[in-house]
């Protein structure tokens, strides 16, 4: 059983009005989780969005992360691009930099490297795409699917590989997500997916679509801000967890 796990979550989406006093979605799941992967540009969000929700995690105690993406900011980085290796890297690079300059300044740091959208899914098994993912994170914790191409990468490198789990989407009994244009993708109903993270955490398992149960063993668990009411799930994740005795804090302090 583990007696603790993060609690992520993707921000600075352009969710968010990020105007003062406006207590948006952004900010409401900033009160609950623990690690928060900042939009780097690429796919979502800009320089001074990127600065607010660092300013607010900041606030929080909350660990912030860059969450890089392909150059697709039209499909919001949910498409693969065949981008070459360095032209990749170069790309990851200069959003880890950029975010780590704006966190210095509103007072924290970049204290790991997540892919978001295809990105995410391609260096589950892209090698290629993995390792140069891998060279743009620097010295950086790399968070990924568990058994992928992109943390074998890290560990080949030294780099510390935080294995992932997701409380609302759906799995493949191979531990793979179910497409998100395929039935089953998502979970939104908060009871079940705060029971589904209970279990993750205290069993290291998860039920897939096909009714099997696949062994997922996570540091870290991820509430998706565009799943349907993301505040209120992400909420009764994290008080059942507490009710079942495993306790919320960020994997890098």
């Amino acid at each position: 059983m583990a007696d603790r796990i993060d609690l992520n979550c993707d921000l600075g989406e352009e969710v968010d009005a990020w105007e003062p006093g406006v207590d948006g979605l952004d900010t409401q799941l900033l009160d609950v989780v623990t690690s928060a992967n900042v939009a780097c540009g690429l796919h979502a969000g800009d320089e001074r969005i990127m600065a607010a929700v660092c300013r607010a995690a900041s606030a929080r105690g909350v660990a912030v992360g860059a969450h890089v993406s392909y150059l697709d900011r039209e499909h919001f980085g949910r498409r693969f691009v065949d981008v070459p290796a360095d032209v990749l890297q170069e790309q990851v690079t200069r959003q880890v930099e950029t975010l780590r300059a704006i966190a210095r300044w509103e007072g924290t740091r970049v204290a790991y490297v997540k892919p978001h959208g295809a990105l995410y899914n391609a260096v589950v098994h892209h090698e290629t795409h993995a390792r140069a993912l891998v060279a743009a994170s620097a010295d950086l914790p790399v968070l990924g699917l568990p058994g992928s191409a992109v943390l074998a990468a890290a560990r080949a490198r030294g780099l510390r590989a935080v294995t992932e789990a997701f409380a609302d989407r759906g799995y493949r009994a191979d531990g793979t997500l179910v497409p998100r244009s395929e039935p089953g993708a998502l979970v939104t109903d908060d009871a079940e997916v705060a029971a589904r993270v209970v279990r993750l955490a205290v069993d290291g398992v998860v039920r897939a679509v096909d009714g099997t149960d696949v062994r997922v063993e996570a540091e870290s668990v991820c509430v998706h801000s565009d799943t349907p009411g993301a505040a209120a799930l992400a909420r009764a994740v994290r008080a059942t967890l507490a009710e079942a005795g495993v306790t919320v804090v960020p994997f890098v302090t």
